[in-house]
């Protein structure tokens, strides 16, 4: 699996969203609006949501581990630069 084209938009506040970013997988499916986010473990990248009447729920996701761990380390490698 590739990702690539990450885009990382910061955000300077105090809130839990630490970024938007845009990426591409394999140079062919965009993801848009992912972001990074402090939760009590760290950094994580969430998935596009939207907002339904049981709280979030994601638009696209991994369906792997393996991927979801991809994602996350490609992306915060290069939030950290």
């Amino acid at each position: 699996m590739k990702i690539g084209n990450v885009v990382i938009n910061k955000i300077e506040n105090e809130g839990k969203v630490k970024a938007y970013v845009n990426f591409i997988i394999n140079e062919d499916f965009a993801v848009h609006d992912a972001r990074i986010i402090e939760g009590n473990k760290g950094l994580f990248v969430a998935m596009p949501s939207r907002k339904t009447m049981n709280g979030f729920k994601d638009v696209c996701h991994p369906i792997t581990q393996e991927l979801r761990q991809e994602i996350n380390q490609i992306i915060l490698e290069e939030y950290n630069k």
